[in-house]
């Protein structure tokens, strides 16, 4: 089977998108597919798919996948992503909705120049209860919480931005830190797993991160992420709530509005290529 595709990049967290309205694909095979299409060696190579399906409420549903093949809930670098490929095929319009699992997401193209593109992406509420993250805790929150790996107990704390983060604060680094998103993302306390995010206040505008993400490991940015280590140093009053988050790779902005409570994730997408995967 012939599948068509465009692959993008936000800060080098690569996607293939591939529009299951112009293509037939069974669900079914749409965990075999994105293991098959995000192998670097022997596919398109990715840290996740985009699928985009019709929808009743939006312009389009989006399915994630990440790399492994399992469901993700939401990607903030994702829709930003999905964004720019609906604008490339109408570039009259800039503003785009999605459903995405139980949410409808707007995104908007702030920018359009030479192939770089700048997209602003409301990611809705963050949820700090545990049972809603989830956590397998007595607690209902976990702020600043110990988290014991092996014999040593860190600190972290919790929340959903669609999806489950932890998020450790550190003062470098200089650490084996995947080794340890590793053992984070697959502790028992997360029944679902979960995201990772190594974060080091700059400033009360500036925070860096280092990404652990579920089901695709290190990746290059993390737009929940972000989102996440934004309102976890908010939440503890080390930040304000507009704030830069730098990754190796640049910058992604964040605004967790004290009025609505909503997050706002602003920056960059890449077109990558097009082409078609022979899936067998």
């Amino acid at each position: 089977m012939n599948i068509v595709f465009a692959k993008y990049h936000a800060l080098q967290n690569d996607f293939i998108v591939i529009d299951t309205t112009e293509q037939r694909i069974a669900k079914g095979q749409l965990s075999t597919l994105t293991l098959a299409i995000c192998n670097r060696h022997t596919g398109v190579g990715a840290d996740g798919v985009l699928f985009l399906e019709k929808s009743k409420q939006a312009d389009n549903k989006v399915d994630v996948y990440n790399a492994d093949g399992s469901w993700a809930e939401k990607s903030g670098n994702g829709l930003r992503i999905a964004a720019v490929h609906k604008y490339l095929q109408n570039k009259k319009r800039k503003r785009y909705n999605f459903e995405i699992a139980d949410a409808i997401d707007e995104a908007v193209i702030k920018s359009a120049k030479q192939n770089k593109y700048i997209v602003s992406v409301l990611l809705g509420e963050p949820v700090f209860e545990t049972a809603f993250i989830p956590v397998k805790t007595e607690q209902k929150y976990m702020i600043q919480s110990p988290l014991k790996i092996g014999r040593r107990n860190f600190p972290v704390t919790c929340l959903a931005v669609g999806n489950p983060h932890t998020v450790l604060f550190v003062d470098n680094f200089d650490f084996e830190w995947q080794a340890l998103g590793d053992e984070i993302e697959h502790h028992h306390s997360f029944p679902e797993r979960t995201n990772v995010e190594f974060v080091k206040i700059v400033n009360r505008n500036k925070i860096k991160v280092a990404e652990w993400e579920r089901g695709a490991g290190a990746t290059g940015s993390s737009g929940t992420g972000a989102a996440a280590a934004v309102c976890a140093a908010v939440f503890l009053g080390r930040v304000n709530r507009e704030c830069e988050v730098v990754f190796e790779t640049g910058s992604l902005f964040v605004s967790w509005s004290e009025k609505t409570n909503n997050i706002t994730l602003t920056g960059p997408v890449t077109r990558i290529c097009n082409g078609v995967f022979n899936f067998q």
